[in-house]
């Protein structure tokens, strides 16, 4: 025996709502990475102007601990967001490079 939902709203439109919820999701999620890149090159022009070091430790660690401590608020796996954080790191890492040697970044 088939089950069918118990909606008026066919599966199919159902399914078309979420994926363009998602799709909402997904825009303010690319938003939000490059506004942090943006954020980033200030920071990196400000490093620049004042001979300070790009690379920070302790702060990169802050960051990773505070995205550790979400995820385990909100049901989401740890190491994800660990990688996850460890990419977006090694992005912006990679652009204040290049911006405090004086290049445009790409």
């Amino acid at each position: 025996m088939t089950h069918v939902p118990a909606t008026s709203q066919p599966a199919s439109d159902t399914l078309e709502a979420l994926r363009a919820e998602l799709d909402a999701t997904d825009t303010r999620l690319r938003d939000a990475l490059r506004e942090r890149i943006e954020i980033c090159v200030r920071i990196a022009e400000h490093k620049r102007q004042h001979g300070i070091p790009m690379m920070q430790p302790h702060r990169i660690g802050a960051v990773q601990d505070r995205a550790a401590r979400f995820a385990e608020e909100h049901g989401i796996d740890q190491t994800f967001i660990r990688r996850f954080y460890d990419l977006i790191i090694t992005e912006t890492c990679r652009v204040e490079d290049l911006v405090i040697a004086g290049e445009e970044p790409k």
